[in-house]
């Protein structure tokens, strides 16, 4: 058992509901495999038709979801340009790598989490053998909890189209980009050819991600899904949270934003604290690295659940994160800059 009581981890830690655990109860379930489960089915063409596309296919998780999108835009030797610290570059053990033979071709994020458009460019291969072949653009939104501004994304996709390439989209907290832009989701997915969306996140469901896209491009990671181990059989017990969810916590979001904004300005109001104040519900703050180690280690004997080390912190509020929570976390802030304060007064 943990001894978090208040767990600002990560939106991943949220648990499912009573309601949700009754609609997972109460599922109609097939073999997925053979494409015979019903709620499966359900989610699925929820999915594609929420965002605007032909298909979708639901796999176990986020990761999965972006290696399939990548293998599917790609053959072996192929390259996919991606932003530097981009989940599907930097967090995802090397699997297009590693399994699909893709190579990655990585781009410096500018301040505001964007890639620079020219470098993008200069970054796609000239058909020559003595190269890999671009096939791919992949983008992050939200990125680090910010929001990229969608005309960036329009500025990419055009990019793309000039030369002939894919655009993925890693979506997996696009529903909070949406939300935070008061936008619907189609438009949001419009300029691209696959988007990842994690259920398993912010919505609160406790397994799963949903790849959406071009018909053909689905078909290929069904395929690849099996190759992966992914086919799942009585999924729709799985299925079942995602469908809630998108039924029950997509618009609450805002509540997750907003609570993301009371944190950040308490935290703000301690000098020693570098805080970047929040588009959705991710809370970066920076601080000197042994009081930053300080910090979170008192933190986490009084209840308060963070990631960070050396001084760099994440605080990430979710669907069990309440006002209360908030509050007694920023009163354990408090407590820490008095005892530091004192010390410093001994001293």
């Amino acid at each position: 058992m943990t001894s978090i009581r208040f767990d600002f981890r990560s939106d991943t830690v949220t648990r499912p509901s009573a309601a949700m655990r009754q609609a997972m109860a109460e599922a109609e379930v097939g073999d997925d495999v053979f494409g015979d489960d019903p709620t499966v089915k359900q989610l699925e063409l929820r999915m594609a038709a929420m965002l605007g596309k032909d298909a979708a296919l639901f796999v176990p998780s986020g990761t999965q979801s972006n290696l399939l999108a990548l293998m599917s835009h790609c053959g072996r030797g192929d390259e996919f340009i991606a932003g530097q610290d981009a989940h599907c570059y930097r967090h995802e053990a090397g699997g297009a790598a590693v399994l699909g033979s893709i190579q990655p071709q990585p781009i410096e994020h500018q301040a505001d989490g964007t890639m620079d458009l020219d470098a993008i460019e200069a970054a796609i291969k000239a058909d020559d053998h003595h190269y890999a072949t671009t096939r791919v653009i992949a983008l992050e939104n939200t990125f680090g909890g910010k929001v990229l501004p969608v005309g960036y994304m329009g500025q990419v996709a055009d990019i793309a189209r000039r030369h002939d390439l894919g655009l993925h989209l890693d979506g997996a907290r696009a529903f909070n980009a949406c939300v935070a832009l008061g936008m619907d989701i189609a438009a949001f997915a419009a300029p691209f050819d696959s988007v990842s969306i994690c259920l398993s996140k912010g919505l609160g469901a406790p397994v799963g991600s949903v790849l959406v896209g071009r018909q053909e491009l689905i078909d290929t990671a069904r395929r690849h899904r099996k190759m992966l181990g992914g086919g799942m059989r009585q999924s729709g017990i799985l299925a079942a949270a995602g469908l809630y969810a998108l039924d029950h916590n997509v618009d609450r979001l805002a509540e997750d934003h907003r609570r993301a904004r009371t944190l950040a300005a308490g935290l703000a109001a301690y000098p020693a604290l570098t805080v970047t104040m929040p588009d959705t519900n991710i809370v970066f703050v920076d601080a000197d690295a042994a009081l930053g180690q300080r910090f979170t280690e008192f933190l986490g004997r009084h209840g308060v659940g963070i990631t960070g080390l050396y001084g760099n912190q994440r605080w990430v509020t979710h669907l069990d994160v309440d006002d209360e929570a908030v509050e007694s976390a920023l009163t354990q802030v408090g407590a820490f800059f008095d005892a530091e304060a004192g010390s410093a007064f001994v001293g």
